[in-house]
């Protein structure tokens, strides 16, 4: 595909014309960082979602289309995987969901399913909407996978890809993503005048993985000491393998030789660990954990308003329908559902005015799992992640939000 499938379609460039026209019209304030260019930073966070990440670029590219710019990034999953194309790719002043756009337009997804005949087999069978006769019978044939290593895939040309696209960004460690960080303009300001060091402006990478060892949500990189012995040299596509290790769909991620003696004891009773240190720990996708992790950089012990929104991108409505609970099957899945969005509803409940923060992507019949995603379809999710932020933004001004805060700040 050509990226001009994506961005010329019809109703990308339709919304992003009525985008223009609204932004040189209102020129609304979403922000209190900003450069010399007119740039406006944010932080955001993206929820996990599969193949349905390419909403997300769209999403992203809406607001860069408008001067829009990232400090902090972060996400769970395919959250995780735009989060770290954002913030590797280029420094931050720069768009860079083009870029993004680049990667995925040439990427085969079902190339990610490196799983054994069998495996394969079984995830076509599946995908192709078998019947249960044959969709059984597929499955058998697949016990072994997930008895010997708890899941039909590896996950290694998941890695490799990952690895190769951060290569090409000239970026192979977490001391390369954090020298590209603070890769800041030099005038790089508030609104009030005052300039603003790479240290004040902490613009860095988060992402969610589920440490099922210990029962623990990991932020990579900042909690990497926990798990890497020299963290400032791994590979952050290490970072993006953890987060999305879908139960069962790949092998878990694993790490051994852990960092010991009593510092690393500490470390780890910090986290609320109180055992010995593990001595292999087992990852799954962050999303098991918190699928949507608004609360990524929310700081609860910060006085006064922060000088930038958290603005929020979901793949789906929430909460707009109950679940349907007749079969047992039916049962799992609202259970994996609750347990994966419980904590970041629950944040979002304690703080209404994150939710004005919000974008849900609606994104209509694609299923999250189909690595068979046919062009039309990528470019529909990438159209309804531009059409959903250009909707979004016409709604938000964030001094309308700053008064809004500050009136559930007295409240508290």
């Amino acid at each position: 595909m050509e990226i001009t499938d994506f961005t010329e379609a019809a109703g990308v460039v339709h919304t992003l014309d009525e985008l223009n026209d609204y932004w040189t019209k209102k020129r609304p304030v979403v922000s209190d960082i900003i450069d010399g260019e007119g740039h406006q930073y944010v932080d955001l966070v993206m929820e996990g979602g599969g193949v349905l990440g390419i909403a997300l670029i769209g999403y992203t590219y809406a607001l860069e289309s408008v001067g829009i710019r990232f400090l902090g990034v972060g996400g769970t999953s395919a959250g995780a995987i735009t989060a770290t194309m954002i913030a590797a790719l280029d420094k931050p002043a720069n768009a860079k969901s083009v870029q993004a756009l680049e990667i995925l337009a040439e990427l085969e997804m079902f190339e990610f399913v490196d799983g054994d005949s069998d495996a394969k087999d079984f995830v076509k069978t599946m995908l192709e909407g078998a019947g249960p006769v044959k969709l059984g019978w597929k499955a058998m044939q697949v016990l072994d996978n997930l008895r010997e290593d708890l899941g039909l895939n590896p996950g290694d040309c998941f890695f490799k890809w990952v690895a190769t696209q951060l290569k090409g960004a000239g970026i192979r460690t977490v001391a390369d993503l954090n020298k590209r960080f603070r890769d800041l303009p030099p005038d790089l300001r508030l609104r009030s005048g005052k300039s603003l060091s790479a240290d004040e402006a902490a613009a860095c990478l988060k992402i969610v993985a589920a440490d099922v060892t210990t029962e623990t949500k990991a932020v990579f990189p900042e909690m990497a000491n926990l798990y890497f012995k020299e963290p400032n040299k791994v590979n952050p596509a290490h970072f993006v393998r953890a987060s999305m290790s879908i139960p069962l769909f790949f092998h878990p991620y694993r790490v051994k030789r852990l960092p010991k003696g009593v510092p690393a004891l500490r470390e780890w009773k910090k986290v609320g660990y109180k055992g010995p240190v593990p001595k292999e720990i087992v990852f799954i996708d962050g999303g098991i954990m918190s699928n949507f992790p608004v609360d990524l950089f929310h700081d609860p012990n910060a006085k006064g308003m922060p000088s930038a929104p958290t603005f929020g991108a979901r793949l789906g409505t929430a909460r707009d329908e109950v679940n349907k609970i007749e079969k047992p099957t039916q049962l799992l899945m609202s259970v994996f559902n609750a347990a994966r969005h419980c904590n970041d509803f629950d944040f979002i409940a304690r703080n209404p005015d994150f939710a004005r923060l919000v974008t849900e992507i609606p994104t209509g019949p694609h299923n999250w799992l189909n690595f068979f995603l046919t062009p039309e379809a990528k470019v529909d999710l990438f159209t309804r992640g531009v059409k959903a932020a250009v909707a979004w933004l016409k709604g938000f001004n964030w001094p309308d939000y700053k008064q809004l805060r500050g009136k559930l700040a007295k409240v508290k």
